[in-house]
């Protein structure tokens, strides 16, 4: 698949088994992340990698969120859960810095760049990927868990496996001329 097609056809995966991305694979998403557009080279993003044992940690972090928040037994489980939906997950803060030509909207969407890029790296070397984000991102119990700063952003949750469905599901192409005109 070319780098068009694979834009083209662009879809979240959200049934995912192992194997997970490794090695060189895994290196390659990484570096795909660092290539997003970043005005002023800041890289203004920082990716944590779970798999494992820190999925298990993940899971345990959600899950405390939950009973912080005091969202009921229902909310707990199902946040308790949610991490073993894939065998790897990539976590990008955006990491926002003060900075005089740069403002902090354009920092968190290099960071939501850095995401995309991944992804679709991922989806090259035939793995899947759903990109998750939601209220977690925004909850504090989680954000302190990951390290997050003052000024730091979750993006989003990168869920990356092996598709269990191998057969492609073809995505409808939306009529552009709703989305688009000309100056």
């Amino acid at each position: 698949m070319n780098a068009l097609e694979l834009l083209l056809n662009r879809r979240s995966v959200s049934r995912l088994t192992t194997p997970a991305p490794e090695g060189d694979e895994l290196q390659h998403i990484l570096a795909s992340g660092m290539r997003a557009p970043d005005h002023g080279a800041l890289r203004p993003w920082h990716f944590i990698v779970m798999q494992g044992e820190g999925i298990d940690k993940f899971s345990a972090l959600l899950e405390k969120a939950a009973v912080v928040e005091e969202l009921g037994k229902e909310v707990e489980e199902k946040a308790k859960n949610a991490p073993y939906r894939a065998p790897m997950i990539i976590t990008v803060i955006a990491k926002v810095v003060e900075h005089a030509k740069i403002p902090a909207w354009e920092q968190v969407v290099a960071a939501s760049c850095a995401v995309h890029a991944m992804q679709m790296a991922a989806v090259a070397q035939g793995f899947g990927g759903i990109w998750r984000s939601g209220s977690w991102t925004e909850d504090p119990t989680v954000k302190a868990g990951l390290g997050c700063g003052e000024n730091d952003k979750i993006v989003g949750f990168l869920y990356l496996g092996t598709p269990e469905l191998r057969a492609p599901v073809k995505v409808a192409t939306p009529d552009l001329t709703q989305f688009v005109s000309y100056f």
